[in-house]
């Protein structure tokens, strides 16, 4: 649920102070080499090449995990909503991502990352039904329900959550995972889409009230919040790396979504239309534009300080600093790495 809408431009939602420029090389674990600048507490990379590799490698592997098979229909309904040209690899990405602040051969994380993909895209074909949501459109394209039908999407989605959990049990390294690792794993992606997760924020957001919060956090940081914790998990962090990972990532998730709900308020204000009403509540409708930007400012900077504490980690941790501000000031649209 979390990253799932494509907005490519930005209207002044820089929010960053005036930096101290020191040009730095970034040469960590198996990614490749790449140039970034440290700007005092903000760290610049080029996170479009980094984010272009993982994407190109994870849709492959995906593609390989998903074959048509009888039944036909399911499986073309799984294909079509995993394997979207708009889909952006978000969490896959940023499991990677925390993978390699720890860990040193990342093709240990990729069947978590790939598992991580099907259930979120489990996730958006059921919010998309008519009984959720009732979205017509993902990903710039027609909802899964409305080209295969809702007894297909709903099969669908049913069939992605189990294939994530059994995607990581036969395809992640023996000798790179062990065993325990992979339990705690599962664990979380478990907790995540259950009724103390994902399952609840969408609960409150059908039921209406005024909990935006607490259905931000759920529907949109949880799966922030599992794609870190996740990648932290496999490479053997240690308990206070995981929760800064699970605050980071929860943080980052929500993030994204109010910086959407301020860009679309701001789009639909200048263009003078009153835009798509949702069933649930955003930020800026509850709180106006201005309270949300300092939502914004308060949301960026407690995730920059959580990854503060990884300070010993060095040029690893530029990614998760590049995701903060990605969100914020969207400097390339990931939905064109899939062209």
């Amino acid at each position: 649920m979390v990253f799932s809408t494509v907005l490519t431009s930005v209207p002044n939602l820089y929010l960053t102070r005036k930096p101290k420029n020191i040009h730095i090389q970034i040469r960590c674990l198996s990614s490749p080499s790449v140039s970034i600048s440290s700007q005092s507490n903000l760290t610049q990379f080029d996170l479009k090449a980094y984010w272009a590799t993982l994407y190109a490698e994870i849709t492959q592997k995906l593609e390989e995990a998903i074959p048509v098979k009888y039944p036909d229909q399911i499986y073309e309904a799984m294909r079509y909503s995993v394997l979207a040209k708009g889909a952006k690899r978000a969490p896959p990405v940023m499991c990677v991502a925390a993978y390699e602040i720890f860990g040193d051969n990342r093709l240990a994380a990729f069947p978590t990352a790939c598992a991580l993909e099907m259930v979120h895209a489990a996730s958006l074909i059921h919010d998309d039904l008519p009984c959720m949501d009732d979205a017509l459109e993902r990903r710039g394209q027609p909802s899964n329900h409305k080209v295969f039908g809702d007894d297909m999407a709903i099969l669908a989605g049913d069939a992605l959550f189990p294939l994530g959990f059994h995607h990581i049990v036969m395809h992640t390294p023996p000798e790179l995972v062990p065993e325990s690792r992979l339990l705690r794993v599962i664990a979380e992606i478990a907790r995540t889409v259950g009724s103390s997760g994902m399952a609840a924020g969408q609960f409150l957001d059908l039921k209406g009230g005024n909990t935006v919060d607490f259905i931000q956090e759920k529907k949109y940081g949880a799966m922030g919040e599992c794609s870190a914790v996740c990648g932290g998990l496999l490479a053997g962090a240690k308990d206070d790396e995981i929760e800064r990972l699970r605050r980071y990532g929860r943080a980052v998730g929500v993030l994204y979504e109010v910086v959407n709900d301020v860009l679309l308020s701001k789009s639909t204000e200048k263009e003078g239309t009153e835009g798509q009403e949702k069933k649930g509540k955003g930020y800026v409708r509850l709180y106006g534009i201005e309270k949300s930007m300092e939502i914004m400012e308060e949301l960026r900077s407690k995730a920059k300080n959580e990854l503060d504490g990884f300070e010993k980690y060095g040029d690893c941790v530029a990614p998760l600093y590049s995701f903060i501000d990605y969100a914020i000031n969207r400097g390339f649209n990931v939905s064109d790495l899939s062209q």
